[in-house]
């Protein structure tokens, strides 16, 4: 598609989210061009924020991350799948007492919202990336789970990549725990579920319809296309051209990389 015609195609675009690890750098790399289109939507005014689904961090550690890699952002641009969940939970839940299997960040973040963390008789088993998790957390968690308490997961990838390779990410914990309880999350948060798309838009002001999401992961960046959002699939991470014939969801425009991206809206 010609670079004209993607841009008039994103012309109306107000907000742009953006995925971070695959997209923006690489490890502790800026990938090319993260800069310059940075710097162009703070120039323009154009808003964005940075969308993790990886609950085992704080905003504040994303913050120093791209901080070291030459970007200034406050913590309010960034999103994170524990933060979705908190903020939703807080809808309907804000009383319940819950069991949070996660890192202490995660916990913390709960207890800043006001939740009472509780290691028994919980109301509600939140399942987050665990980098701490220990077997007697798996297995009061799927006691828990199994006496009827309400489940929710924080997101659903599978793996984690590291320079290592792929590290366990909560989608491998739901069907070990499905395994054994029979259960499934009552409910998942992160991309490419809906309350993530309504703690963006209660953050940001804007609507679905005036985002394009910016990622390389076909099954949440690009799926976050079935509410309404533009997408933008880039080739500087995991899903390659081949990926797309087979993917639910088919992104918008597929570029090489974040510099591509600027070159085509400028």
């Amino acid at each position: 598609m010609a670079n004209k015609t993607i841009k008039n195609k994103l012309q109306d675009v107000k907000c742009f989210l953006l995925d971070m690890d695959g997209t923006i750098y690489l490890e502790d790399h800026l990938l090319p061009g993260a800069m310059q289109f940075l710097s162009y939507l703070d120039r323009n005014g154009i808003a964005y924020v940075f969308l993790t689904n990886n609950s085992s961090k704080a905003a504040g550690q994303y913050v120093s991350k791209l901080a070291k890699m030459g970007i200034q952002i406050d913590p309010s641009s960034i999103i994170t799948s524990g933060e979705a969940t908190a903020a939703n939970l807080g809808i309907e839940h804000q009383n319940s007492s819950l069991f949070v299997v996660g890192t202490k960040a995660l916990q913390d973040l709960f207890r800043s919202c006001g939740f009472r963390l509780v290691e028994d008789e919980p109301d509600v088993v939140v399942l987050g990336f665990d980098t701490t998790l220990t077997y007697e957390k798996l297995w009061k968690s799927c006691n828990f789970i199994r006496e009827g308490c309400l489940y929710i997961a924080t997101h659903p990838d599978i793996n984690c990549p590291t320079k290592e390779g792929f590290m366990p990410d909560i989608g491998s914990f739901i069907a070990l725990i499905q395994a054994s309880t029979g259960r499934e999350p009552d409910k998942i948060i992160g991309k490419p579920y809906e309350p993530m798309v309504e703690a963006i838009e209660e953050r940001t002001g804007f609507s679905r319809r005036e985002m394009c999401m910016i990622g390389d992961r076909l099954y949440t960046d690009i799926m976050m296309g079935k509410y309404g959002m533009k997408t933008i699939m880039v080739l500087s991470g995991e899903a390659q051209l081949d990926d797309v014939s087979a993917a639910e969801v088919k992104p918008d425009f597929i570029l090489n990389n974040i510099g591509e991206v600027l070159s085509v809206i400028t």
